[in-house]
């Protein structure tokens, strides 16, 4: 077996005395994509969060490619490789899709305010760069026509795409996915599943929670299931869909757990 790119090691993390999550321990080698899934409170966002660096642990240990992640900020995270695209559509406004997938990069740059101010040739090639690395990653995730519009214009499913397109900017290694059809029409469900396969296929190593078991069992290679903040079961889909432990945890009525909701 690879050394995991990312591995959770006995992470736990309480608010106010109760674990959101306890104990959970994972290993994701490169290349997977791997779903998280469990009813409302599992646990999931808050996991997603330790491993961003968005929070921090009580205890346990976040390591990725084999070094600890400690106390390492989530913008340093992002820099070393670990995007994130939130459930939540977080657009710039007033900035165009290219202007908001530039944003991405910042984490890269190497010029700072006074250099833009003074427009050094060294941040005049920068900022040349980030802006075709940006127009590369619309055109990844299809939204090259959309480039010079008002990013708030777009339609929901193509914000979402804007989303991953900016964690693209990034170059990451590992992608984080929170809930990302969340509010969706069918069709761009759809969209966005073939756009994750896509990523799936160029060999991107990433993370999906999604309420949809369904979208999730269709996508992810293995499947890690929360309850209660508490890894209950892990597998291939096939083995999670018929573990009764996930069907009890989601509907307790014997319900497959591929109908089911988180």
């Amino acid at each position: 077996m690879p050394q995991p790119l990312l591995e959770c090691s006995d992470v736990s993390r309480s608010f106010g005395g109760v674990f959101a999550v306890r104990d959970v321990s994972l290993a994701v080698p490169p290349g997977e994509l791997r779903g998280i899934i469990g009813p409302n409170g599992a646990g999931k966002s808050t996991l997603f969060n330790l491993i961003s660096g968005h929070l921090q642990p009580d205890h346990g240990t976040v390591r990725y490619r084999g070094a600890p992640l400690g106390r390492r900020s989530a913008h340093r995270r992002a820099a070393d490789g670990i995007g994130i695209v939130f459930q939540a559509a977080r657009i710039f406004r007033g900035m165009t899709a290219l202007e908001n997938v530039m944003v991405g990069a910042h984490g890269h740059t190497r010029y700072g305010f006074l250099a833009g101010a003074v427009r050094w040739p060294g941040q005049q090639r920068e900022e040349r760069a980030i802006r075709d690395r940006a127009a590369e990653a619309l055109a990844r995730v299809g939204l090259a026509a959309w480039a010079h519009r008002e990013a708030e214009s777009l339609p929901l499913g193509q914000q979402r795409q804007l989303q991953v397109a900016r964690a693209l900017c990034g170059e990451p290694t590992l992608l984080l996915l929170d809930e990302p059809a969340s509010g969706l029409r069918a069709a761009e469900r759809e969209a966005l599943a073939q756009l994750v396969e896509q990523l799936h296929a160029e060999g991107l190593t990433m993370l999906l929670i999604e309420h949809d078991v369904t979208f999730v069992t269709r996508l992810a290679d293995r499947i890690t299931v929360l309850d209660l903040g508490e890894v209950i079961a892990e597998g291939t889909p096939g083995e999670i869909s018929s573990d009764e432990r996930v069907i009890r945890a989601y509907l307790g009525d014997g319900t497959p757990a591929g109908g089911a909701r988180a």
